[in-house]
């Protein structure tokens, strides 16, 4: 048997937290000293010890500990939650990511107040365009839950254009059109020759923008804001009103480096009556 403070040595915790998992029931003492006090534990308590630090540190409360550990898991299990906890914690530092370069890009928006020139911005027609697509819904038009449901959906184009033996005839494009509430239906398209067909690929015609406000954006995505907002400074300032969302025409991808990445962002625009 160990005194509290071996078997606290020993795991690789303190005392105080083995008090506390007494006290909530976690983690009893093997023995109790009826006179003194003093709590005793055996070798045998550290495969629960273990059990439960290793939940903690991934996340779960002391109370999902209490049940998981009650419930006697194998270490396949365990392993099982580990690997699924893995994942999650993935997720949350990749979208950490992706919040702190979308602050970066906004503070350096804000340094550049009354400083976008609005020269690169090109008025054109862009013509109608027959592209094979596939959609889905994004719970709003943020960046951050834009971007997970556009990139597996243009995966799955190419993919399934390959198969199906079309060649794209132009550049991707991604547009958006508003669903239920704040949710917006993301479609991936390519344009494609007039007759492709395959099953599993929808195919339209994009209409024509008889006049449509257009930039070309360098670099992340992450950071189209900057674009958008020079887009939005000289519709206003030349008397223009915009229509929908704009389209995004990837010009240049590279999956190594998004600083490479060059997107036409174009947007549909009227003059007032």
């Amino acid at each position: 048997m160990f005194t509290i403070g071996d078997f606290a040595a020993f795991g690789q915790v303190s005392a105080r937290m083995l008090r506390h998992y007494d006290a909530i029931g976690l983690l009893r003492p093997a023995v109790v000293d009826a006179v003194t006090g003093y709590r005793f534990y055996s070798a045998d308590q550290f495969s629960r010890l273990n059990r439960i630090i290793a939940l903690k540190d991934l996340g779960f409360t002391l109370q999902q500990v209490h049940e998981i550990v009650d419930a006697k898991p194998s270490a396949e299990e365990l392993r099982g939650m580990l690997r699924m906890r893995q994942a999650q914690l993935e997720d949350e530092l990749s979208r950490s990511a992706a919040r702190l370069t979308s602050v970066e890009a906004r503070l350096r928006l804000i340094e550049k107040e009354g400083h976008m020139p609005t020269d690169d911005v090109v008025l054109k027609r862009i013509a109608p365009t027959r592209v094979a697509e596939l959609s889905a819904i994004s719970a709003s038009y943020d960046g951050e839950d834009i971007g997970p449901v556009l990139q597996p959906l243009f995966g799955q184009l190419f993919e399934r254009l390959g198969m199906a033996g079309i060649s794209p005839s132009g550049s991707p494009v991604a547009y958006y059109e508003n669903a239920e509430g704040e949710a917006v239906r993301v479609h991936a398209a390519v344009p494609v020759e007039a007759g492709s067909k395959a099953a599993d690929l929808d195919f339209l015609d994009l209409p024509e923008f008889p006049q449509a406000a257009t930039i070309v954006h360098q670099g992340d995505m992450m950071e189209a804001e900057r674009s958008m907002q020079t887009l939005a400074r000289w519709i206003e300032d030349n008397g223009y009103r915009s229509q929908g969302y704009a389209r995004e025409v990837t010009l240049e991808f590279d999956p190594d480096n998004p600083d490479n990445w060059v997107h036409e962002f174009q947007i549909q625009v009227t003059r007032p009556d």
